[in-house]
């Protein structure tokens, strides 16, 4: 009983720290992005989402250890082995270290090609230092991730969400005011890689303070052979699974930017930012789960395993109402009051773009259990098969429809590959059941939340948006009805009791 209560105060604390740094960041992005575009303009901050997607490629040199080493750490801390942990920490450590001087050869070798994937009308000066900036930023985080992937194993990320807040608030604070009165991007990117170093410096000092034993990882503090084979044969898998992910989510910048150009990514990443600042509600809430999920599996039957995900996936279809929903109804007014009429797309990529956000919304208990399963190492390939068709699609439909084109694809792949075959796994695996139920749910709310869009958007026709108010108060009336829509739909799942009590639960211990 203990260890549940233990469980649920966790995941309580991980989530409203997360709700916190997000509510933090979401406003400050916004500031941030206007005095950016305001500033230095679309090309900018296009170049901004290309340095970005670059160094996510050169981040797969990682190998997938990020996600390998919390999974290592789960039995260790668990039997509260010290020396085994302060081992890994050992292990760890000088495997990232390897990892940044790969990292830092790779991002130098990418140089020479910086020409060919930025696309602007104009040269940008200084093009190659603000790259090797941005290269540094990434290399810095891994100096340190190997300490910090320890709270995260053992629940408590909150206190490093806590120490990321801080950060992101002073670094915003600071760039906003360096580009409002210096217009320098050069300066930008400084402070951000200065803000990085820190962040992680504190972070890393918290988990020693946390974790006083994993001091004495030192040299004479050894992985057995057959354990770091083990780590490495999980690796494999996880490097594909990563590999694919990463193909997925960070090409479509790089193709925009060389079939288009760079301007539109950057008026694409603006539509990215709301989207992706709007799943984070619902990945803060499970992502908080993992380590408590990867404990029901370890520990439970195959029915609560399966009562859990059901539970979640009641939730996701609920937040995929409500977030779908509202970004296909409200983007492009959003963009309008926000920046301006010549930001916006037009509605063809808005659906696009809709469409993989539902995706997104709809899949993460798919992609938590995945993670806490260790079910990558058996969808590695197929994941893979679905990141060559994005790439291939993109291609083609990017030369005929544009950024539409280009979006689709990402959501085309997703549907032929890993969509169908990962819940078909899941269940025969670890719920002793068939996945028929799973697909009718799925194309259930598939179906309300096409009619919710079409009906509110032939309501909403007349309805014109003429400045914050307005935008505000169509807003609040969106959400009120999605959410009510949605809520009365899946209120009498067994899944959305399960919630209910787990909302009691996290609101009696918070209260504490």
């Amino acid at each position: 009983m203990k260890i549940n209560e233990g469980r649920v105060k966790q995941s309580a604390k991980n989530m409203i720290s997360g709700f916190l740094y997000q509510t933090v960041t979401l406003i400050l992005s916004f500031i941030s992005r206007t005095v950016f575009i305001n500033t230095l303009g679309t090309e900018y901050l296009g170049l901004n989402g290309i340095f970005t997607d670059v160094l996510s490629l050169l981040s797969m040199a990682d190998l997938g250890f990020g996600t390998a080493m919390a999974y290592s750490f789960y039995k260790p801390l668990a039997e509260h082995d010290e020396d085994r942990i302060a081992a890994l920490i050992h292990f760890y450590k000088k495997v990232y270290h390897i990892i940044a001087v790969t990292v830092t050869v790779l991002g130098l070798l990418c140089v020479p090609f910086l020409k060919y994937i930025v696309n602007t009308q104009e040269e940008i000066p200084n093009l190659t230092w603000y790259y090797l900036f941005s290269l540094a930023n990434i290399v810095i985080s891994y100096l340190f991730v190997y300490k910090t992937t320890l709270m995260t194993a053992d629940q408590k990320d909150y206190k490093i969400v806590n120490i990321r807040m801080w950060a992101t608030l002073t670094k915003t604070i600071l760039q906003i005011l360096a580009l409002y009165l210096t217009a320098n991007y050069m300066l930008y990117i400084i402070i951000g890689v200065l803000a990085q170093f820190l962040t992680n410096a504190i972070a890393s000092w918290q988990t020693q303070k946390e974790y006083p034993y994993i001091r004495n990882a030192n040299t004479q503090t050894r992985v057995e052979k057959e354990v770091e084979q083990g780590i490495f044969n999980n690796m494999k898998s996880v490097f594909i699974y990563k590999l694919s992910g990463t193909l997925f989510s960070a090409t479509d910048n790089l193709l925009i930017s060389m079939l288009i150009g760079t301007a539109a990514v950057g008026l694409y990443s603006n539509y990215l930012m709301l989207s992706n600042k709007l799943l984070l509600i619902e990945q803060i809430i499970f992502s908080s789960l993992v380590a408590s999920i990867g404990n029901v599996i370890a520990r439970d039957s195959p029915e609560k395993r399966l009562q859990i995900f059901q539970a979640m996936q009641s939730a996701s279809f609920i937040f995929c109402g409500i977030i779908t929903a509202g970004f296909g109804l409200l983007a492009n007014d959003v963009i309008t009051v926000w920046l301006g009429k010549e930001y916006t797309f037009s509605m063809l990529t808005v659906i696009a773009v809709t469409v993989n956000t539902y995706f997104s919304c709809a899949l993460q208990p798919l992609w938590i259990y995945r993670d806490a399963t260790g079910l990558y190492m058996k969808t590695k390939y197929m994941m893979l098969a679905g990141a060559i068709v994005n790439i291939v699609l993109s291609v083609i439909l990017g030369r005929f429809m544009g950024i539409a084109g280009i979006i689709f694809a990402s959501a085309i792949a997703r549907l032929s590959t890993y969509f169908w075959y990962e819940p078909k796994l899941l269940f025969h695996e670890y719920f002793n059941s068939r996945a028929t139920g799973y697909y009718i749910s799925i194309l259930k709310n598939i179906g309300l939340l096409a009619c919710v869009i079409a009906v509110l958007s032939y309501v909403f026709s007349g309805w014109v948006v003429t400045g914050w108010m307005t935008l505000i108060l169509k807003v609040v009336v969106t959400a009120a009805v999605c959410s009510s829509i949605f809520v009365l739909a899946y209120c009498r799942t067994e899944g959305f009791q399960v919630i209910m009590n787990k909302v009691r639960q996290i609101c009696g211990h918070t209260g504490r």
